[in-house]
Parts: C-alpha cells; structure tokens; sequence
C-alpha cells in the first residue's frame, strides 16, 4: 500500500524544513543549534539528539528551549527510543502555549504511519485538533486515519474517514478504492463494484480489482462474467491469486454444472494456507461423480471428516453411491448410514436410510442388527411405499443376520403372525448356537420357547429333536426318550436334516438306559442305511456292545468285527472285546490268542490292562497256571498304575497258595494289604492270610499283624456291615436322602471301616446328583487319597470336575494330572488332558498349556469341539507369549474347524494378520464376514471395526476409517478398553488429516 502514499511521506519531509526555516528566528546566531537542526534534517538523530538536549539545558530563552524539546523528542520517536511517548507528552505538557503542539502530535503521528505502525499513529492523531488545520492538511488528516482504521479492520470507523475524501482530488482515488474493499468485506457487492469501476481506469489499481471484481460476480451469481474476469487475468496471475482465482472459475463453471471445464480449474486451488477444507472436496468429488469418474469422485468424497452440514450429507449420500457403483458394498454402507443420520436434506436422509437398510441387509450389519434397522426405518417412515418389501426382509433376517438374542428381544413385542413364525425359527436357531457351545441346559429354555410358536411343522419337530439331545448331554435319559418318541411322530418329521441320524442319538438312549433290544433295533437300521462312515462304525460297535450284554456273543463278535474292518478310531476297544466273546462261547484258544495279540498290537492301550487280567484268567481256567503267573506279573509291570494290579496280586498269591507255595503266598497277601489298605483286595488278602497263619500255627503272629492295620476292626466287623447295608439298601432302592443320612452315620462311626471306601465313594455321587457340589469334596478326597481302587477313577474325574466349576485351577490341575496317569476310560484321559489345557491357560502357565493342547490333538479319537478347544488354547498362548507366527498358524486351524464365540475369535484374528501383513483389502473382507455371520459376537465385532477402520486408512480412505472408529465409540461402551483403542486411533488419523483439510477438528471426537 505504501506506493500509494508516496506524496505524503515527501510532505513530512518538507514540513521539517520550513520547520527549520522558522528556528532560525531564535537561532540565527546559534552555530551549535544549527549544526543539530542540520543533523536533524540529515536524518541523523542520534547525533542530532544530544546537541539539542545539551542546547535545551543551556539556553535561556524559552523559545529556544521549547525547539530544542521539540526536536528531541522528535529524535527519540524516530529512533524508538524507550520513553519517546513520554518526552513528546511531556513538551506539550511543559509548553502549552507552543505553537508546535498540534504540528507535534501530527509529526509523531505521522511518522508511525509511515513506518506501518497504525495502532500507534492512531493514538497521536486522535490527540490532533483538527479545526487548526488547513485544507491540505485536513484531507491528509482524514486519509490517514481511515487508511490506520482500516489496516486494524475497523471498517465503520475507516468509512467515516475515508467518506471525507471520497472527492477529493488528491485522495479520492485511494478511498474510493478501500471504500471498495469494505463494502466487498462485509458482503456488499453491489456498493463495492460501484466503487471499483469509479477506479478501474487507474492501472495502480487494474490488477488486484479484477480478482475482486471476478469474486464478487461468482458471489452474486454472475458465473459467466466471473468466468470471463478470471480468465482474463489466470495466466500472468502471480501463484497465490492464480490459485484464488482456479476456485472462482472452477466454481462458477460447477454452479452451471459444466463439470468437465471444472475439474481442471477446482485441482488447482491450492487451499487457505495450504489447507482445502470439506466444501472443497465435495465440490471436485462431485464433478468427478457426475462425470462418471466414481474412483476419482470418492477419492476426493472420502476426505470429508467430521463433516456435519448439509454439505456433508450430500457427499456422503454421492460418496456411497460412487462405492455402489464400483461394487463396494460394505464402504457404501457406512456412507449411507452416515447420510442417513442427518436431517439436512429430509429427502437425502430418508433415500440413505433406505438404501443403508438394504444393504445392511445384504451384507450384514457390524453396528446394529439388521432387524432393527429395518424395523427403525419402518417405524420412522410408517408410509413409505417400500414398507411390504421391507416387511419380507425383516423376517427373514431375524434368521440371517444369526444375532439372535437381540433379534427375540425385537419379535416378542410384536403380535403378528409373520413374527411369531420368525420367533420359532430365531429361538430355534438360539438354542442351536448355544448346544454348539455346549451350553445345554440354557439351550433347551430356547427350543422350549419355540415350542411356543408351533406354526412351522419342520421347525416343531427339529426343536423337539434338539431338545431330546439336550436331555441326552444332561443325562436325562428317560426325557430324551420321550422326545425323540415325539419327534418320530411329528409332521414333517421325516423331511428334516435331524431324521437322518435320528436312530443313531435315539438307540444311544436306549444304551443308556440299558434296555438293549431297543438299542440293537435302532442302531442295526441306522447302521445299514447311513452313509455317514464315522457314525455307521459307532454304530456297529454299540451293536456289539448290545448283543454282548444280553449275551448274543456270536451276534457280538460279528459286530465288532464289521466296526473294525470299517476303520472305527476305538479299534483296540472292538479287539478287546471281540477277544472276551470268544470265552462266553468256549472258544478259549481263539480267546488266548486274541488276548496276546492285544497286549502286543496295542501297547499303549487303555485296555492294556484289561487284557492282560482277562489273559491271566484265561490261563487260570485251563488250569495253565506259569502261563497264568507270567501274565499276571507283566501285567504289574506295564502297567503299575492299574486297578488291576492288587487283584492280579491277590490272584498269583492264592495260586501260590494252592501250589503249597504258602510262604511266598503269604509275602504278596501282605503285599498288597501294605499298598493298598482299604481296599477290597486288601480286606481278601487279609482273610486269605488268616488261613496260612492258622494253618501254621502262627497265630499270635498273624493277631499281632492285624491289630497293626487300621482299616480292619474284628471286635465291630458285625455293626460294621450292618450298619454298611442299611445305607447300601437305601442307595439300592433310590431313596437319595435317607441314603446320604445313612452312609454319613456309617462312615461318622466307622470312619476306616471296611466300606469306608465305598461309602465315601457314594457318598460323593449322591451329594453330586443332588448339586451338592462342595459336599462332596471331602468323600471324593477320600476315595481319591487311598490306593487305587475301582472307585479312583470315576472319583478324580467327578472331584476335578468340581473344583473346574469353582475355577480353582490350581487344585483341578492336580487331580486332573492323576486322572491322567490313572484313567481306564479313554474319555477320561481327553477329559484330563483337555482341562489341563484350560486351566494351565487360567493360570497363565502357558507352555503347559501349549504342551497339553499337543497332547490332545494327537489323539485320533477326539471330536471337533474339542479340536478346537486345543487349538484356541495354543493361540491364545502363543499370543500372550508373543509367538505371532504360531499364534497366526494356530487361529488359522481354528478357523476351519470352529463355530460360534471361537468362529467369531478366529476371524477377528485372521483379520488382524491379515493387516499386520498388509493384506488390507482382505482383512476387509474378513472383518465383513465377521460382521455379517457372527454379529452377535459383539466384542470380537468391535475389534474387528477398529481392524477395519485401520485396514482403510491404509488404503488411504480417511473418511471410512474415522467413521467406523467413531462409530465404535458411540456404540461400544460396554467394551472400554476397545473405545479406548479406537479413541487413540481415531485421534491419529486426524491428526494426519488436519494437515491438509481445514475442516477437522483434532480436539476430540464427533
């Protein structure tokens, strides 16, 4: 601005020398004063300075002294000395009379207008008393106090001023210019080109007026002329302006929809201060989309973060349809549900709407269940003539959406018919989801509720079936019976998936519950019309278990003998068994032979044992007795943890006692009283060894012997057993609570008794078929601390099983590690192994953990379920131990094999590798079917979003990352350390974008 004031600078300069010219009245003879007048005038102050202060404390005359204060202080101001203000105050306060104080005020004023300081020359010329000055000073006056005005952007005040020389010859030009830019400033575009063609012929002016003049024709909407005035000027425009002007003529060319001649001129704004902010890009993003450009459009649609005005909705509403039209389902879905949320345009709002429950629908919903947003968007437009068409969806996806909790809470608020029949199909579908997680107890309130509903024949009959296999897995036999008996009569019953394999569960029950013509009947229809290879080879393997209880052993061996041929995974328990039969039928060779093929075939059998102990008898039978012998004693040394072992002790010492051998006889009878008191073998032992004793005449030996035992009491045998079989009797004819008084007062007053084993032992199992839990744990602590017996097993197994249910790891552990070591059963060895697994993990012991998971995988005999239970747990471990590569490896094998929560965990950490190795278009489409399918996940859902809002912003789409993230936060609470995540990520992402877009805002979330 400064070259437009060029004359007014020089007239300072003027106005110090006729200053000068008057001192000379009271200097004239003043060397040393006209020296400093000279250094003055010179532009050397600081020279000039001290001559007049030292001339000032001399000099008598007050004139004198009154110029010298003057032209000091004068010098103090130009050369912006601390306390300059204060010597021009204190000479006017000092000489009031002096002819120069309005000329001093003016002086000051007007030199820190010069040298740009307006706030400051404004406090001098409002000192100024205007009515002394002349014409030409009075109009410079005005001039310069609007000009100061308007630099600090007073404009009413500037226009006073500025108005006072709007004619003035010497100034009109000037103020009618920034009369100009005030009007324009204050959006009065009319008055501003008024003023500005008053100036357009001055060439000073030419340049700048023409951008203004093309930004007000484009604010009235005078596109084409706003075009013309741009382009006049685009090409020689200096960067800055030349970028100013790019959005004016892109602009106009949009507002008359000229998309195409647009574009090119809406790229080259360069932003305010670098930055464009939302209008910006929806406006380029727009002209990309109406040219059919959808990449492009959402490109520059995308980068529009915490939009909240009608602008935004606009873009996002165009910003899903251009994801639509490039098939980008799931992008579209978050772009419509943004839209939808705001009631800028109601029309815009309702079509997302529309559209975003359509697609949720679709392709599933990871924030809301899809029912609710059907049935919000129906609600919100009662009338909407898509309603029927919604209406089918809804019930529909009450069933696909799989979130069926959330879905029943919805369908039992409404009375329709349409709604009952989905309430049947999701309570069914509930309960399915649950006996997958093998929570069957709270699995059969589900199917009872969609019994309920029974409009559906197909769906009456599989929830009848269902719950029969819940009855089942809770041991409810004579229940499951009933209803698989109803199932088989239902309607329809026939036509569902459950009829295929519903002989194989229903004959099951029936071996249950031992009746075993009716089990032989259903398993020898299912096993000779499955093909389901697996479930015909159990079949025939409980055929022969069937026919071997009721004695058909024939029937039996032909049995066992079809399920090995067919490759049954308990092959050794069928040879075994097959090997028994032949002695039922007196085919002892064949029994032999099968005996000692088993123990060699089959080594590390849990029917090792068996066979051996059987083999033994077999011996004893035909009267083949070292055979006998040999057998017994290689079954001590195989298997030393074995049940059978005191007896095949009690065994070899009896034949040693037949043999004569009474000695030898009498080391192993107290033997195995020594190692296993208590036990019934214990209490033979000590009855064989009385006869020894007696017959040798050692009898004071033998009744000092057994006055050393404590589990035998002589003198009390009687009460003993009477008092024993008062409670056996009880517990015989089920009468569970006088039973449980019963062997209480038993074991209270015999407490080593010789039942005291027993009595513990059922003790322990009424109170667990009473809940009884925590009562038990002394009686099964018993049974379990005394030698093995026949009892240990099932013992440990049900002991364990409660300390599991109270989550005391540590003690499970222990009892779990001896079922392990002890276990006959093979179901109890997986049950051990599998819960050492679980409750290492618990206890943070995670390569225990990981070596238990080992174990079970290794065996072949194991079900899916359990599977996966092995494989989570070595993920999970190897995730907190770090491991990545195995953790990756391991949830990749539950993927394939998992269903319900674990399905849910195994995709959300597929999606995560899947980012970590920069496969984020994949990682998408993970977290897609994670949402999709198993929404009712929802913690592992909001992980998954927080994957996927990461997944986008690396594939450079800022606007799906932020929203998803701060959808999260709004509808995640319940998961804090999650929303905490997202906060972080979400406070990231925009930082990054306010670099370059003006509109976010980085101080929190929106």
């Amino acid at each position: 601005m400064k070259r437009y004031l060029t004359v007014f600078y020089l007239f300072l300069m003027l106005s110090v020398g006729s200053f000068a010219q008057q001192s000379a009245v009271y200097t004239s003879d003043d060397v040393t004063f006209k020296k400093a007048v000279a250094l003055y005038n010179n532009g050397q102050y600081l020279a000039a300075q001290p001559l007049f202060q030292r001339i000032g404390r001399e000099a008598e005359d007050d004139g004198l002294k009154s110029e010298c204060a003057y032209y000091a202080a004068n010098c103090a101001v130009r050369l912006n000395q601390q306390g300059a203000d204060a010597m021009m105050e204190a000479f006017v306060a000092d000489y009031p009379t002096s002819v120069r104080r309005n000329s001093a005020y003016i002086d000051v004023a007007e030199y820190y207008f010069e040298n740009g300081k307006y706030s400051y020359a404004r406090k001098w010329y409002d000192k100024v008393d205007d009515t002394r000055l002349n014409r030409s000073d009075l109009e410079r006056f005005y001039f310069n106090n609007g000009y100061a005005y308007f630099k600090s952007k007073n404009w009413d005040e500037a226009k006073t001023y500025l108005n006072r020389v709007a004619d003035s010859k010497n100034y009109g030009s000037q103020a009618k210019y920034y009369l100009g830019f005030i009007a324009y400033e204050n959006d009065s575009y009319e008055e501003a080109n008024d003023y500005f063609d008053q100036v357009g012929d001055n060439p000073a002016y030419n340049e700048e007026l023409s951008y203004y003049q093309a930004d007000m024709n484009f604010k009235l909407g005078n596109f084409q002329k706003a075009i013309d005035l741009g382009k006049e000027q685009y090409d020689s425009a200096a960067p800055k302006e030349r970028s100013e002007l790019a959005k004016i003529i892109g602009e106009s060319y949009f507002n008359q929809e000229k998309y195409a001649e647009a574009i090119p001129y809406l790229q080259e704004f360069k932003g305010r201060r670098g930055k464009w902010n939302n209008t910006d890009y929806y406006q380029l993003g727009y002209a990309y989309y109406k040219q059919g450009q959808y990449a492009e459009a959402i490109a520059e649609f995308n980068k529009i973060v915490d939009g909240r005005n009608s602008v935004a909705q606009n873009a996002f509403y165009h910003l899903a349809e251009s994801y639509l039209k490039l098939d980008k389902k799931q992008e579209a879905l978050n772009a419509f549900k943004n839209a939808s949320e705001m009631d800028f345009s109601a029309e815009i709002q309702q079509d997302a709407w529309l559209n975003y429950a359509k697609l949720s629908y679709e392709i599933g919903n990871p924030y809301t269940s899809v029912p609710q947003v059907l049935a919000s968007y129906m609600d919100t437009y009662p009338d909407s003539e898509v309603n029927a068409e919604l209406q089918t969806l809804l019930i529909d996806s009450y069933i696909t959406s799989k979130n069926y909790e959330e879905a029943l809470n919805l369908l039992e608020r409404e009375k329709d018919p349409a709604s009952k029949a989905a309430f049947q199909k999701v309570a069914f579908y509930r309960g399915i989801e649950l006996i997958l997680d093998n929570e069957y107890a709270e699995a059969e309130g589900y199917l009872d509720r969609s019994l309920t509903q029974k409009l559906d024949a197909a769906f009456t009959a599989r929830a009848t079936y269902w719950k029969a296999q819940c009855d089942y897995e809770l041991s409810n036999y004579a229940d499951a019976l009933v209803g698989y008996r109803q199932f088989s009569q239902l309607t329809g019953s026939a036509a569902t998936p459950e009829w295929r394999d519903f002989k194989y569960h229903k004959g099951y029950v029936h071996f249950k519950l031992k009746e075993y013509d009716s089990a032989i009947e259903d398993f020898k229809s299912f096993s000779a019309s499955t093909a389901d290879l697996d479930l015909k080879n159990d079949a025939l393997l409980r055929l022969g278990d069937s026919y071997f209880v009721t004695s058909k052993y024939w029937p039996a061996m032909e049995h066992y003998n079809m399920a090995i041929e067919g490759g049954v995974p308990s092959t050794d328990y069928a040879e075994f068994q097959k090997a028994i039969s032949y002695g039922f039928v007196d085919r002892n060779p064949q029994k032999i032979e099968g005996l000692k093929n088993f123990a060699s075939k089959y080594p590390r059998s849990a029917y090792k044992d068996d066979a051996l102990y059987e083999l033994g008898n077999t011996y004893v039978s035909i009267d083949n007795i070292p055979e006998a012998m040999r057998t017994y004693d290689q079954l001590v040394q195989d298997v030393p943890q074995s049940s059978y072992v005191p007896r095949a002790l009690l065994k070899k010492a009896l034949l040693l006692d037949n043999n004569n051998e009474s000695d030898e006889a009498l080391t192993i009878f107290r033997a195995v009283v020594a190692d296993y008191p208590g036990t019934p073998e214990a209490l033979q032992a000590v009855s064989s060894a009385k006869l020894i004793y007696i017959d040798q005449g050692r009898v004071d030996e033998y009744g000092s012997w057994v006055s050393s035992l404590d589990f035998v009491e002589v003198a009390d045998s009687e009460l003993d057993d009477a008092t024993y079989k008062a409670a056996e009797q009880s517990f015989l004819a089920n009468n569970k609570r006088q039973a449980i008084t019963r062997f209480k007062t038993y074991v209270e007053d015999f407490p080593n008794g010789r039942h005291a084993l027993q009595a513990n032992f059922y003790l322990g199992q009424l109170y667990y078929g009473e809940q009884e839990y925590a009562e038990t744990i002394p009686h099964y602590t018993y049974v379990v601390e005394q030698p093995r017996s026949e009892y240990t097993e099932q013992a440990l197994s049900r002991l364990s099983q409660v300390y599991l249910e109270s989550e005391d790891y540590a003690q499970a552990i222990g009892l779990l590690e001896q079922l392990e070591q002890v276990a006959d059963f093979p179901e109890n060895i997986i049950f051990a192994q599998s819960n050492i697994m679980k409750s290492s993990y618990e206890l943070d012991r995670y390569e225990q953990a990981v070596t238990y998971a080992d174990k079970v995988l290794d065996n072949p005999k194991i079900d899916t379920k359990v599977k996966s239970d092995a494989q989570i747990i070595i993920a999970r471990s190897a995730w907190q131990t770090g491991d990545m590569e195995k953790a990756k490896s391991a949830y990749n094998e539950v993927n394939k094999i998992a269903s319900g929560s674990l399905k849910a965990e195994s995709l959300y950490y597929k999606a995560y590798f899947q980012n970590a190795d920069g496969e984020y278009a994949a990682s998408n489409e993970t977290v897609q079917i994670l949402a999709k399918d198993y929404s009712g996940y929802k913690e592992f859902g909001a992980k998954g979003l927080v994957i996927m809002a990461k997944n986008f912003f690396a594939l450079d789409d800022a606007y799906q990352a932020t929203y998803i993230l701060e959808s999260v936060i709004s509808n995640f609470a319940d998961y804090p350390e999650v929303v905490s995540e997202a906060e972080a990520e979400l406070a990231t992402i925009k930082a990054a974008q306010a670099k370059t877009n003006a509109s976010v805002e980085t101080g929190g979330t929106n």
